[in-house]
């Protein structure tokens, strides 16, 4: 199966492609290389998940929230390369999880995303290197944001 038909077979839905919050553009392609900005918890409806995970929500909500996350940079990918099939494989994932300082499951976290992109393009190809940190607070109070980079064909 392709990345679209696995995507496909999810049966999950695509938020709106995210529109910049600031001066940048929410991808980039540099040679073979695919980055992403940054980006937060957009649902289907247009708005975000809000909160801190260990104040406002559950690790399992807050894993929820970073697979949204992961939702938001597919949509992204899709409006700008047009489909998901023009990824080889994912590089790198930067987690960052708002959250309590006392909070310290930043791994599990992120893992919404990152198991989402192992489905999308398979375990070889949808793993990459990655980080998972805590910030004491994120735009809008989102509780996760997720930047990328990817190998393109």
């Amino acid at each position: 199966m392709t990345p679209d038909e696995r995507f496909e077979a999810l049966q999950l839905e695509l938020p709106p492609a995210a529109t910049p919050m600031g001066v940048y553009k929410p991808l980039l392609i540099d040679g073979n290389h695919c980055y992403v900005s940054g980006h937060g918890t957009l649902k289907t409806d247009g708005t975000m998940i809000v909160g801190r995970i260990g104040v406002d929500m559950d690790k399992e909500a807050g894993k929820l929230a970073a697979q949204q996350v992961g939702l938001s940079i597919l949509a992204t990918i899709k409006a700008n390369l047009g489909s998901l099939n023009k990824i080889k494989r994912v590089i790198k994932v930067l987690g960052m999880v708002n959250c309590d300082a006392g909070f310290e499951q930043h791994p599990y976290i992120i893992n919404g995303c990152s198991e989402l992109f192992a489905k999308v393009w398979g375990t070889d190809n949808g793993v990459g290197v990655r980080s998972a940190v805590g910030m004491g607070s994120l735009p809008g109070n989102i509780p996760v944001e997720i930047e990328a980079m990817f190998e393109i064909f």
